[in-house]
């Protein structure tokens, strides 16, 4: 999670992948899910492979709004 740059995004998938275990997106998730310092963690900037928001420990509106933030930040 910290290899993702500020304003880029990935999915589970990719991570089970980067990691060497592609059938593992299920796992990755939910330790994604589970990570006690997402202040210092960035797992908002992990999503589903459609593309969704996924869970977030301080809701979606947070996530979207962080991900929205970091977005803007890499464009300007």
């Amino acid at each position: 999670l910290l290899a993702i740059p500020s304003g880029q995004v990935t999915t589970y998938s990719e991570i089970a992948g980067a990691i060497g275990h592609p059938r593992a997106v299920r796992a990755v998730g939910t330790a994604v899910g589970r990570n006690p310092v997402s202040f210092l963690i960035p797992c908002h900037r992990a999503l589903r492979k459609s593309g969704g928001l996924g869970g977030y420990h301080w809701g979606l509106p947070v996530k979207r709004a962080m991900l929205a933030w970091e977005a803007a930040r890499a464009e300007g």
